[in-house]
């Protein structure tokens, strides 16, 4: 049997019980991962921030666990033995499609990332991270979760964009978002009435460097407008896109 590695230094520990200064027992976690180390590195970190976690150590034992017990977050990892991450996150959203998930993995392939985000997770993290970043984004997405989000909402173009819930209104009702559909307006509307390139959104919103040659741009715009009003954004030939200034 293995060992659980020893604890991550104490002051890194204290580091994080200090910055976040989270009242204990304010959400209990799910960390499904194959790597020891990992388990009990983020577990305790975790810990210390106030959370309570449970762990999986393959895919079939995550979709087991979750289903049998409420989580307010699933920590999931994608390469794991028996189900691996891909099909445990279908899975388990097929029987609790409001699961809250972060995908944390050593694949940083930007197609896995998209993948991932289309399927239903609200975040993807890619080893090596940060455990300040970490936190951060668990403690904001169960924020969200709770309702006990600040519900920042930004306007332009006569759009107004609730943040913490990504929902969109143009005046004509409340429309749902998906996570990539989101970043793309909200980087739409930081530019309301410039074009912005295709370059730039594939590199804020995608992760590219350069243009894969792909039309995930194309679709992605297709779908706000869709949703939203074909006149909304502009199609700038050559150039990339424009959210109209109204």
């Amino acid at each position: 049997m293995r060992k659980e590695p020893p604890a991550p230094h104490p002051q890194s520990i204290a580091h994080i019980q200090g910055r976040f200064n989270v009242a204990a027992s304010v959400g209990r976690i799910l960390i499904a991962d194959d790597e020891p180390k990992i388990r009990s590195f983020v577990g305790r970190a975790l810990n210390a921030a106030g959370y309570d976690t449970d762990f999986a150590d393959d895919g079939a034992m995550a979709l087991r666990v979750a289903r049998q017990h409420h989580y307010d977050l699933v920590i999931l990892d994608l390469v794991m033995p028996e189900v691996d991450g891909r099909q445990a996150l279908r899975e388990l959203l097929a029987t609790r499609p409001g699961q809250p998930v972060i995908v944390l993995s050593c694949v940083a392939d930007v197609t896995a990332k998209v993948e991932m985000l289309e399927l239903g997770a609200q975040d993807y993290l890619t080893k090596p991270f940060a455990l300040a970043e970490l936190i951060a984004r668990v403690k904001a997405r169960l924020r969200a979760e709770s309702g006990q989000s600040p519900g920042e909402v930004i306007r332009a173009g006569g759009v107004a964009l609730d943040v913490s819930h990504m929902i969109a209104d143009i005046g004509q009702g409340p429309v749902s978002l998906a996570k990539l559909e989101f970043l793309l307006l909200r980087e739409l509307m930081d530019h309301v009435g410039e074009s912005v390139p295709k370059s730039r959104l594939l590199a804020s919103v995608w992760g590219y460097d350069s243009d894969p040659g792909s039309n995930v741009i194309d679709a992605c715009i297709w779908r706000l407008r869709s949703k939203l009003g074909f006149d909304l954004i502009k199609t700038v030939r050559g150039e990339g896109y424009q959210l109209i200034a109204r």
